[in-house]
């Protein structure tokens, strides 16, 4: 009997998904199903979110990936709720309960003083259970084994919070921030300064960069359409980075530009542009002051 590996033909396919991850899933897993459903040669996501998160991951496939750290490295957008009361190992619902505090009765405007303490630049303690290496090995593994190491804080960025809403036990918040932001971090620390312990009942992501999630565009989704269906709703391969400066390819040097090779251009400098030979994109370069075309990422398409 052949392995189901061996009955699928992969095929090579590039562009961007925008998947609405569903919760209980991990980002790999999710991935993986994607990738199955397009019956993709290559694919990668661009940021992880925990199986008890939810929103969106972006799916880069074949070509897309050599744009994904763009949005690995882009700014994040979340909607979360902190209960307040108790903290738990983990910080959010899938740890045990670890301290139990009473929570002060709170006004709109005191929750809102507290929340503009954080915006801003802002130094992190990344939490225990995370993908953070010491000596190789991730911390969460340290973690289950009740280990705890000392974690240097570090620098962050909150552009921006809003309070969605409150209960006299919980508060939702709009948090738009920096790459490796620890939303579980950030709620325990939000329910410290309330004069609380918290953790984390919720989180969905709702942007990455310049992308805004889609909520229909789920497995489920997927899985109901044709595979022609599922090809349309990819976004083109420099969807990433389709923000960017965009110049033509000088005349006569698409091929060269395609093997790697400078051109002259007569361009101001530039640090990262598209390159396009008519509406068709050749990769990724830079401009330097000497007017030269340098590329930087070549499509293969």
């Amino acid at each position: 009997m052949k392995s189901t590996s061996q009955k699928m033909q992969r095929r090579s396919i590039s562009g961007v998904f925008l998947l609405n991850k569903p919760l209980g899933l991990s980002s790999n897993a999710a991935l993986q199903k994607v990738r199955w459903l397009f019956r993709a040669q290559k694919a990668g996501h661009t940021g992880a979110l925990d199986p008890l998160a939810s929103g969106l991951l972006p799916i880069c496939f074949g070509e897309a990936t050599k744009f994904s750290h763009f949005l690995l490295d882009s700014t994040k957008r979340y909607q979360t709720t902190i209960q307040l009361g108790n903290s738990t190992t983990t910080g959010d619902v899938e740890g045990e309960i670890l301290l139990e505090k009473s929570i002060p009765t709170l006004t709109e405007d005191q929750i809102k003083q507290v929340l503009a303490q954080f915006v801003g630049d802002i130094q992190q303690i990344p939490p225990m259970y995370s993908a953070l290496k010491k000596d190789g090995r991730p911390l969460y593994e340290l973690a289950r084994k009740g280990i705890e190491i000392e974690r240097e804080a570090r620098p962050i960025c909150i552009y921006a919070i809003e309070l969605i809403k409150f209960t006299l036990e919980s508060i939702s918040i709009d948090v738009t921030c920096s790459k490796g932001t620890y939303i579980r971090v950030l709620g325990e620390d939000i329910a410290k300064a309330l004069g609380t312990v918290g953790h984390l009942t919720y989180l969905h992501r709702t942007q990455t960069g310049h992308f805004d999630i889609v909520p229909e565009f789920t497995i489920e989704y997927l899985e109901s359409l044709t595979e022609e269906a599922r090809e349309n709703l990819l976004l083109s391969v420099y969807s990433p980075i389709d923000h960017f400066p965009k110049v033509q390819v000088p005349e006569g040097r698409a091929e060269y530009f395609s093997r790697g090779m400078e051109s002259n251009i007569d361009h101001e400098q530039v640090a990262q542009v598209l390159v396009f030979a008519g509406e068709k994109c050749l990769g990724l370069a830079e401009i330097t002051d000497r007017k030269r075309l340098v590329p930087k990422r070549v499509l293969n398409l």
